[in-house]
């Protein structure tokens, strides 16, 4: 485990497996946090409260670089090119920076789609947002969109343009990933439920057998094996954002999914975890009892903090996780 940043609903915690952990960004509401490998210091951390905020110190200092719609709930570094960036807002809008952030551009089209008529994001009725961005693995220029709630969009062209909804894909998209190993896949966890396709999203389907709760959340795919999933899931939006709720963690063992819990605290009181690939140990979990990881996603070991004293004032739902 290198550094890891860990955002939870208040705050960004920077640590890594030598030293302790840091805090920043502290009672501003964070929505979403990513990093990229070849910048280990810079990393950039959605709010509702005040646009997308860059480090490139490790998180020490933080400066607004983006303040467009009321929120910026998502944001991903290429892996490509550590210094082209994306940012999807509320309302919803998408944006590209060429240079770490200095500079923006808005993509056009997004919500000339037609099915952005139908897209609308409850308890904020017509306040839809991009809740996640993703990238090919094999093509920095097609880009992959989740809608919440409404649709899966995508670009294959750097959001010149947008393809629309296709037919089986999911609606109330949460998290999305890509694995270099198989390009054309793209996983989504969603709130109806998890789906992949084999086809850069132009066809899904549907694994659901052994999930017994379908209000996904999480998501993560092995570094090494496009085949080991896990995802967080709950039996609705109630249980699964309160740390009075119940939530669960899955992982795809070839033919049907299996609660892997082993080692994890809850169900009972466990906000949906965020999930994240680690390239050194498999998966991390992000949790409001603390973090783990896991090597193949069946049994986990807390990693932070190491005597079990997770706080009250930790005690959040996550909103996300980056390794690098």
């Amino acid at each position: 485990m290198d550094t890891v940043y860990a955002a939870l609903g208040d705050r960004v915690l920077v640590g890594d497996s030598h030293s302790g952990w840091d805090g920043g960004l502290l009672g501003h509401d964070i929505e979403c946090i990513a990093a990229g490998a070849s910048e280990p210091g810079r990393a950039f951390v959605g709010t509702s409260d005040a646009g997308l905020q860059r480090t490139t110190d490790g998180g020490a200092t933080w400066e607004t670089v983006l303040d467009a719609g009321d929120r910026v709930m998502s944001v991903t570094v290429s892996q490509h090119d550590a210094d082209v960036v994306w940012a999807g807002t509320e309302p919803s809008a998408v944006y590209r920076s060429a240079d770490g952030g200095e500079t923006w551009t808005e993509r056009p089209g997004l919500t000339d789609l037609d099915s952005a008529s139908r897209w609308a994001f409850p308890p904020r009725p017509h306040s839809h947002h991009v809740r996640w961005l993703a990238l090919a693995p094999d093509d920095p220029e097609r880009v992959y969109a989740a809608i919440e709630a409404g649709a899966f969009v995508h670009s294959p062209n750097g959001g010149e343009t947008w393809v629309d909804h296709p037919d089986g894909a999911r609606r109330d998209n949460h998290t999305l990933a890509t694995h270099p190993d198989a390009p054309d896949r793209v996983y989504t966890a969603a709130g109806d439920g998890f789906a992949l396709s084999t086809d850069r999203g132009a066809t899904w389907t549907h694994p659901q057998e052994g999930l017994a709760h379908r209000y996904v959340w999480g998501l993560a795919v092995h570094p090494d094996d496009p085949d080991r999933v896990v995802v967080s899931a709950a039996s609705g939006p109630r249980s699964a954002h309160s740390t009075s709720g119940e939530s669960y963690v899955y992982r795809w063992d070839g033919d049907r999914w299996t609660q892997s819990m082993d080692g994890l605290p809850g169900p009972s009181g466990l906000a949906r975890p965020v999930l994240a690939a680690d390239p050194d140990d498999g998966f991390l979990a992000l949790t409001n009892h603390g973090l783990f990881q896991s090597k193949y996603g069946e049994t986990w070991v807390r990693r932070w903090p190491d005597d079990g004293d997770w706080t009250a004032e930790y005690d959040q739902v996550p909103s996300g996780l980056a390794v690098v």
